[in-house]
């Protein structure tokens, strides 16, 4: 069993989907968690189903209310030990079908988000010995056929690299940095699965274990392993958390 006892997590857009179903593996494994998001009913709704969670709202593309959730955060909690970089604005379709304002979007609310909560964090971990930090990423930036995918791919690309970097310039400081590029049956997937039939089972036949993960028990609790003291000497890697579907390499 993984103990996070002590532990202090930050869940961004940990109202619904993956986020909620990472949370919810967090706190099972003792953690105290943070969640964050738009809505407040969403967050109310999922801090009642986690015993003793909090939320805090703000928009991650805000700079202001990035720093208003973490110090939210440590004053609850007195500290962060984990973060979970999940909140997303997705711009998919083709290139010339992206608006300007989508692709900001996604920029914004991916490693632009992602940028500013790392580097808002660290000094809490180093003032408790280290932590992990995960970005949720996605292997539609590896995918075969990027057509419809070249905006999406490069926001989720772009969190990869700011990952990389934070696990070369803080290992020292015990601040571990991953990736996680998982396949979920999320809302947001749900909507996507009904609205591109055809290509959303073409997609399922190249996942070698013929499912999509479930956003607790398959995305969550892995991510909470991965927190542990047991995953200690893991950092800079993408996990794929997807069926064994994408490459990385």
């Amino acid at each position: 069993m993984v103990d996070l006892s002590g532990k202090v997590a930050l869940v961004t857009g940990g109202g619904r989907g993956v986020g909620l179903g990472i949370a919810t593996a967090l706190r099972e494994a003792g953690a105290r968690v943070m969640l964050s998001g738009r809505t407040a009913a969403v967050l109310a709704v999922a801090a009642e189903r986690l015993a003793d969670a909090r939320y805090v709202v703000g928009d991650v593309r805000d700079e202001v209310a990035c720093g208003a959730i973490v110090d939210g955060t440590v004053a609850a909690f007195g500290g962060i030990d984990i973060l979970v970089n999940n909140a997303q604005e997705v711009p998919l379709g083709r290139i010339e079908d992206v608006t300007d304002a989508a692709f900001v979007a996604g920029f914004e609310s991916g490693p632009l988000a992602a940028f500013r909560l790392m580097k808002l964090v660290a000094p809490a971990m180093r003032s408790r010995g280290g932590g992990v930090i995960f970005n949720l990423v996605s292997s539609a930036a590896v995918r075969w056929d990027m057509a419809g995918f070249g905006a999406y791919g490069a926001v989720k690309q772009a969190m990869r690299v700011l990952g990389r970097a934070a696990a070369s310039e803080w290992g020292r400081d015990n601040i571990r940095v991953l990736s996680v590029a998982p396949h979920a049956l999320s809302e947001a997937m749900e909507r996507w699965i009904a609205a591109h039939a055809d290509e959303a089972a073409a997609f399922f036949r190249t996942i070698p274990l013929g499912r999509l993960g479930d956003p607790h028990t398959d995305i969550g609790r892995a991510v909470a392993m991965l927190a542990s003291d047991d995953a200690g000497y893991l950092t800079g890697a993408t996990i794929p958390l997807d069926g064994g579907q994408a490459s990385f390499d």
